[in-house]
């Protein structure tokens, strides 16, 4: 099945074995934090509580003309996931991010391919703390 010229577009690479990376890579969450485990903790907290909120958020009805708040909220968990080293959940959401500001029909398997790693990283973060 050929790609929609909208996604044909979309340039995010999607590491299809995700499994094969850490979830969370803790290397450079350490190099982040200078070593400082207690940072590291509350880092992860407020990382693992930011991307449960965001969560709520994009799945809730899509409405005309909210793409780009959608689109906002993925860029943002993007950019949080990097610095805690969630380089799996960061990439889904680049591609999320990506598919809604293009309106491309594969939308709806970006956002379940976000919801399945932000899960991934909470249960990650759980684990951890």
């Amino acid at each position: 099945m050929g790609k929609s010229s909208a996604a044909a577009a979309i340039e995010v690479e999607i590491d299809e074995d995700v499994d094969a990376r850490p979830v969370i890579d803790l290397v450079h969450l350490s190099r982040q934090t200078c070593g400082d485990s207690a940072l590291e903790s509350e880092l992860l907290r407020l990382f693992a509580n930011q991307a449960q909120q965001i969560a709520a958020r994009i799945d809730e009805e899509p409405l005309p003309g909210d793409g780009s708040w959608r689109a906002d909220l993925a860029h943002r968990l993007k950019g949080s996931a990097r610095a805690v080293g969630a380089f799996p959940l960061s990439d889904a959401a680049e591609a999320y991010e990506q598919y809604v500001r293009a309106n491309a029909p594969e939308l709806t398997d970006a956002q379940n391919r976000l919801a399945e790693a932000i899960e991934r990283a909470r249960g990650a973060i759980r684990q951890l703390l």
